[in-house]
């Protein structure tokens, strides 16, 4: 076979691929009937609320997002990256399966259970090239290389070893023009370097002494300190749960930020304790 029927024939199951991945793409990314709500949050309260650089975990209530969930035990199926406000952009961005890397409003996700994680202590000139990383990212495609994977594991009791889930998500198909929404954001932040869940790897061991005392004289006590760095992950090993889960990321909760008080709530059986209150006076 000549180099060109074989470039042709490539294209071929190229275009053929790509069809299919976009028709299941839409399948999958389709909302099912049942979500149930627990921690919404306002438009108003987001807006309040993030800084550029911010992370918002979501909840997604799609098929691929149950068959995400399940495989990371974990309640977080997605995570998009707070933006803010620049010229021609909307303020979240994310890696959407359909659409791509791109821009959306924050009312795309009104309704939805949510967390905001935020990176601590960010210079402004990190927090800068991080938001410069990802915008240089918009209109890569989303990578569909184990959609055909997780299809299998929609199945109310997919047949995956514990201990095999969390690889399913792994390694995506390397190729550089394609991203994974947690992918994306995780190579961000390492390209600041800034920690999300890294290794510790301990290295030479130090040798001091402390002089303590002991019945009435002194000894000398051998301390031993082992000097230890940290190692990046591959940013392809990290899922939404990750950046929930890691110490360098502050939890934002904003109804405790204006004053919370648990006696202002109105609960749906007030009025029955506050009748049983009066008839024991």
């Amino acid at each position: 076979m000549s180099v060109n029927k074989q470039d042709q024939k490539q294209s071929i199951l190229s275009r053929i691929g790509n069809a299919f991945g976009d028709k299941l793409a839409t399948f999958l990314n389709k909302p099912r009937d049942s979500y149930t709500t627990f921690s919404t949050l306002s438009i108003e309260q987001l807006n309040e609320s993030l800084l550029p650089g911010d992370l918002l975990l979501i909840e997604g209530d799609s098929r691929i997002s149950t068959a995400i969930k399940y495989l990371t035990q974990s309640t977080w199926s997605h995570v998009c990256i707070y933006i803010g406000d620049k010229p021609n952009m909307l303020p979240l961005l994310e890696a959407d399966l359909v659409d791509g890397v791109c821009t959306v409003p924050l009312e795309k996700y009104a309704g939805f259970n949510m967390r905001i994680c935020r990176p601590f202590g960010l210079t402004k000139n990190d927090n800068e090239a991080l938001l410069a990383f990802v915008t240089s990212r918009i209109g890569m495609q989303y990578d569909t290389k184990n959609i055909i994977d997780l299809m299998r594991y929609l199945l109310p009791t997919p047949p995956v070893p514990l201990h095999f889930r969390r690889r399913l998500l792994e390694f995506g198909s390397g190729d550089p023009t394609k991203a994974i929404c947690s992918t994306l954001i995780a190579q961000a932040f390492q390209s600041i370097r800034y920690p999300i869940l890294p290794l510790k790897i301990q290295e030479d061991k130090l040798t001091e002494t402390a002089e303590l005392p002991a019945r009435g004289f002194s000894r000398l006590k051998p301390k031993i300190f082992t000097n230890s760095r940290l190692e990046k992950k591959h940013y392809s090993h990290f899922i939404p749960r990750d950046f929930d889960l890691s110490p360098y990321f502050e939890i934002v909760k904003p109804t405790l930020k204006k004053g919370f008080n648990y006696k202002d709530i109105q609960w749906v059986d007030q009025n029955q304790d506050d009748t049983r209150q009066s008839h024991a006076k």
